[in-house]
């Protein structure tokens, strides 16, 4: 291979590539690499291939049919021709330039939702859009929730433990003692240490 044509095969990798085989299959992939001997390294490459119906008649019919063969290295010697397929992906550096171009504009984006402002909450108040109807707007009218004469009924008595608002505590049984000031009582679990001189069973 002359330098003119490595040059010309040089400028084509990352290409991607239609290459005819001595065996009439088309491959095309991604050129990776090549060589001195036109050895050719395809990424992503699929086989085409032509394939004679086996149905009795007197014309055959060809069907093409297509193959993922992934990484592939193709010999020299088996190449008959060789064509552009595709350009090259783009690279890192091209993908942020045209994200850059394309975050220039005039459009602004805007929250979606039922109409509400896009606002903090209040300080201890809930979400916005999440605090209920508005005033005035959905649920009841305000004079049907007003009690209707002769609908009311009279207070239900709730049991209530000791000591609760509204209820004497009983008086404490005979005997009863209160405890010292700053006594505290001792912690689940608790067991008092032996007296002097106890010795356990042995």
């Amino acid at each position: 291979m002359t330098k003119t044509s490595s040059s010309k095969m040089a400028n084509l990798v990352n290409y991607r590539l239609r290459v005819t085989m001595s065996d009439s299959r088309v491959l095309t992939g991604q050129m990776l690499a090549f060589d001195k001997h036109m050895n050719l390294v395809l990424a992503d490459c699929e086989e085409f291939r032509k394939v004679k119906s086996k149905a009795k008649s007197n014309n055959p019919t060809e069907q093409e049919m297509k193959r993922t063969l992934g990484l592939v290295i193709l010999r020299g010697e088996t190449i008959i021709s060789i064509s552009i397929d595709g350009p090259p992906p783009p690279s890192i550096d091209d993908a942020r330039a045209r994200g850059a171009s394309l975050l220039a504009g005039t459009g602004i984006g805007r929250p979606m939702g039922r109409g509400m402002p896009a606002a903090p909450p209040p300080l201890g108040g809930p979400m916005t859009g999440l605090a209920g109807p508005v005033r005035g707007v959905g649920g009841p009218a305000p004079g049907m929730m007003q009690p209707r004469p002769g609908y009311q009924a009279s207070p239900v008595p709730y049991a209530r433990p000791p000591g609760a608002p509204g209820q004497a505590i009983p008086p404490p049984p005979p005997g009863f003692r209160p405890p010292p000031p700053g006594f505290r009582p001792p912690p689940p679990g608790f067991r008092p240490p032996p007296p002097p001189g106890y010795r356990p069973p042995m």
